[in-house]
């Protein structure tokens, strides 16, 4: 293999697990308030993609119209399917909203397919993030050296909210015992709706970019995505912010180099997660960063 090819392979790694970086942090911020498997997060991602092609194909607005208005609306969404479908399960027990959240997810794609059609459509990508970009001996489309850097910035903007700010401090407290949040006169739904809503337009933006990467909707585009982004979060340590960038990061870099080196492989690419899910969970059940915690009962 030439050093332009591998370097190439190793830009499409990064920019592939940013994405699964990107989408991992939902599924992780929500386990973290609420210690939920948010099983939905993978169809909100494909919400968020449909919404944002039906703003700019059928409403012909900016890409970047298109685009904000979708976040929000996702958004909005990630808001109203807590306060629906988890919110009056909250105290009832763990395998009552976790059944609520699969359902939540079977509903939306049999909706999506009801509604947008079952028929792939392609996603009209604005020029900019169409371009192939040269570097030297590495030719890559130039959406591939956005998303990282997307990632990274969402991620300290994130981070900064967590660490700097009112609310982050609303969410670690919440985070760490719900009931003495409360006590502590935390407005305990407050906090967990900017945590879905927040979960949501990171989703949102996943979709976006990965609609522009691999221009093709289908109603279930984020079955396999969102469970890759679970194992993500897992491997990271779920519950961990930095822990699901590293899994996502790590997710990425496996898939591609091990269809690089080993080629014949290819159309085992999907198990890889799985295979990684398992020895992580043999060697370490808490993930790369994650803490030893006891489940209360």
């Amino acid at each position: 293999m030439t050093t332009g090819l591998f370097l190439q392979n190793i830009t499409n790694a990064l920019s592939l697990g940013s994405l699964y970086a990107l989408i991992a942090i939902g599924y992780t911020m929500v386990y973290g308030i609420l210690r939920l498997i948010n099983f939905a997060h993978g169809d909100v991602f494909m919400l968020g993609a449909y919404l944002s092609f039906y703003a700019i194909t059928v409403f012909f607005m900016p890409w970047w119209v298109g685009f904000a208005v979708a976040l929000g609306l996702t958004g909005i969404f990630g808001v109203a399917l807590e306060r629906f479908a988890y919110k009056p399960l909250r105290s009832s027990p763990k395998i009552s909203i976790m059944i609520s959240a699969i359902g939540a997810s079977f509903l939306m794609e049999n909706l999506a397919t009801v509604i947008f059609g079952g028929q792939n459509k392609g996603f009209p990508s604005p020029a900019f993030l169409d371009t192939v970009v040269h570097i030297g001996a590495i030719s890559v489309v130039s959406v591939s050296l956005v998303i990282p850097v997307l990632t990274a910035v969402l991620l300290g903007v994130l981070l900064f909210i967590v660490h700097k700010t009112r609310t982050g401090m609303a969410m670690r407290a919440v985070s760490t015992d719900l009931a003495a949040a409360r006590l502590m006169a935390i407005d305990v739904n407050k906090i967990v709706s900017f945590t879905f809503g927040a979960g949501s337009v990171l989703a949102a933006i996943g979709g976006f970019m990965w609609a522009i990467k691999y221009p093709q909707l289908n109603p279930t585009m984020g079955m396999i995505p969102g469970l890759k982004c679970f194992i993500a979060a897992v491997v990271g340590g779920i519950g961990n912010i930095a822990g699901a960038v590293l899994g996502g990061l790590l997710l990425g870099f496996i898939e591609i180099m091990v269809i690089t080196f080993l080629p014949t492989l290819t159309g085992y690419r999907d198990a890889f997660a799985f295979v990684l899910l398992i020895l992580v969970l043999m060697l370490k059940p808490s993930g790369l960063l994650g803490k030893h915690q006891v489940e209360k009962v």
